[in-house]
């Protein structure tokens, strides 16, 4: 029960590893327990899901642009048939301001490939403020390990 009390030893492994596996019990809570206590210790903290996500690094800290999804038949003569390019904002847009470290929640986590999780890995190297947790399935009790230790099982 440690953990839940103070958080301090999952505060500082993902310090450290910057990117972390978690593993949670099915009935939930952990996360917004955890987040909660990141969020007290000066982190600014966002849920997702890594369903429809596309390039991790690119959504998540970048502009980009997406199309709409196509709905039928529509008029070819102007923008053809799949639709305008639409600028998106990323998804960390707003957390990206200031000097606050961002903790970034991933929900199914177990839909990413392994490119896109060493992606996740990459980008919590190029932008030290930023510190994912993606939640790759259910156990027992709550444990976490880092995401590098994970793709070398």
């Amino acid at each position: 029960m440690p953990l839940l009390l103070s958080g301090k030893d999952f505060r500082k492994e993902l310090e450290e590893a910057g990117c972390i596996a978690i593993f949670v019990p099915l009935e939930g809570g952990a996360e917004t327990r955890l987040l909660r206590r990141l969020r007290a210790g000066g982190y600014k903290t966002q849920i997702t899901t890594a369903r429809g996500l596309g390039d991790p690094e690119v959504f998540l800290s970048k502009l980009h642009g997406i199309r709409p999804p196509h709905l039928g038949h529509q008029c070819v003569g102007r923008n053809g048939a799949v639709g305008e390019v639409q600028q998106v904002m990323p998804q960390l847009g707003e957390l990206l301001l200031g000097d606050s470290p961002i903790a970034l929640w991933i929900l199914e986590g177990h839909a990413f490939s392994k490119s896109e999780l060493s992606a996740l890995i990459d980008l919590c190297k190029k932008e030290p403020r930023i510190k994912l947790i993606v939640e790759m399935g259910g156990a027992r009790s709550l444990k976490w390990q880092p995401m590098q230790q994970l793709l070398r099982n």
